[in-house]
């Protein structure tokens, strides 16, 4: 059976809970909420006969207590050099539409939400470098977000960490960092030196690609 979509690129991740992310382990967050960004770039995908080569996206998540909980708003912001057919292709991977259930975290995360904003359509600047933990992430006028290595505090050096979660949703490796992010659209998020992820992002409607 062919793919109904795939898609392979780089993710970065800032939430607001502490290095290391209690979520990543089935643990309570680390201040009782959840506010997170998330961007991807898209090296290479598809939605059906729909090209998605090139593209980036950024997702807005907030839940006010647990994630399991429920009670999340999210809004996705979509790489305005997309056309009509591209916006509505990853809009609906974003949402977690045509995927099977549980499969990828966009899918978990749409199923906790009691609120999904308008998706927004705009210019996006975006680098990442999994290997160096490094990324910055601009929308002009609503998303500021920069990811950095951890700096060990008795060296003064870059320190390295990754997770491993060979049946994750979202990953199978993420390297660990650090994130600061300033987002002003449909949700307002302020994020100051806490958790950052770098990934590889390689998934399909049944889930990731390993």
């Amino acid at each position: 059976m062919s793919d109904k979509w795939r898609i392979r690129g780089k993710e970065y991740g800032n939430c607001n809970c502490a290095w290391g992310c209690p979520c990543q382990f089935g643990s309570p967050t680390t201040y009782g909420n959840c506010e997170a960004i998330t961007a991807g770039m898209i090296e290479e995908g598809h939605f059906d006969k729909t090209r998605l080569d090139g593209l980036s996206w950024v997702m807005l998540l907030y839940w006010p207590g647990e994630i399991a909980d429920g009670n999340g708003k999210q809004q996705a912001i979509i790489d305005e050099r997309a056309d009509a057919e591209q916006r509505e292709a990853l809009g609906k991977i974003l949402h977690g539409e045509d995927t099977t259930p549980g499969a990828t975290h966009f899918f978990v995360y749409n199923s906790t939400m009691s609120e999904v904003l308008e998706t927004l359509y705009a210019p996006i600047e975006l680098s990442i470098d999994i290997e160096a933990r490094r990324a910055h992430v601009v929308v002009p006028g609503m998303v500021e977000s920069t990811g950095t290595p951890i700096i060990n505090p008795f060296s003064g050096e870059e320190t390295r960490s990754r997770i491993h979660l060979p049946n994750g949703f979202e990953y199978t490796y993420a390297e660990m960092g650090s994130g600061t992010s300033k987002v002003q659209a449909g949700i307002k998020l302020e994020l100051s030196d806490s958790y950052g992820q770098f990934n590889i992002l390689h998934m399909n409607q049944d889930g990731v690609i390993r």
